[in-house]
């Protein structure tokens, strides 16, 4: 019986895992709507960057790098800590402050579940560069994405997350141990909850 579970589970995982990589491998990515003085440049995301993630900074400027050839300026940021955990199934939890040039500084709260070969807890600063945000509004949202898929240099982590046309990048930077790959969403509020669905 708990072997026959074990397969569901496990073929449930890859079969949700192979879906969320066939949707990523068919997004299409389309500028900002706004203009260029609406983006953050890859510098000055470096810089901010830099001064919030400190000593373990190292590996921001080819993350950003990456993110800005792949998906071009963004036009909103948002910088803040997070912490996690799991075993299989787990939640996500966060805070920051999102800063855009037109509309201001707002700050949110997200969590999000997950599910997965996925064992330990974690802690992170993050900062999630948003690409194609039309208006504040728009942020409030589940974003799906896989974890553990990430792209890593120095010490610091960066996937993509898709809700709409909006896309999300966060690189992250942590403590503590998470081990494994898991899929879920994170969801965006305006106040906290402890809810993460």
């Amino acid at each position: 019986m708990v072997g026959r579970l074990v397969y569901i589970i496990l073929a449930a995982f890859f079969l949700t895992t192979a879906a969320a990589f066939v949707g990523a491998s068919t997004m299409t990515y389309a500028q900002p709507s706004g203009s260029v003085s609406d983006t953050y440049s890859g510098e000055e995301l470096i810089e901010t960057g830099g001064a919030f993630f400190g000593s373990v900074a190292q590996g921001l400027a080819s993350l950003v790098e990456r993110a800005v050839s792949q998906f071009g300026l963004p036009n909103a940021y948002i910088l803040g800590e997070e912490a996690g955990g799991a075993i299989f199934a787990g939640a996500r939890y966060g805070e920051g402050t999102m800063y855009t040039r037109n509309q201001g500084e707002h700050p949110l709260f997200w969590q999000g579940p997950t599910v997965g070969l996925d064992f330990g807890g974690d802690g992170s600063k993050v900062m999630m560069l948003v690409y194609n945000l039309p208006s504040v509004s728009d942020i409030y949202g589940r974003y799906p994405g896989v974890d553990g898929s990430a792209y890593v240099v120095g010490g610091l982590g960066m996937t993509v997350l898709k809700y709409g046309d909006v896309v999300m990048v966060p690189i992250r930077s942590g403590v503590g141990a998470r081990l494994g790959l898991n899929v879920g969403y994170l969801k965006f509020t305006q106040e906290p909850t402890w809810n993460p669905f």
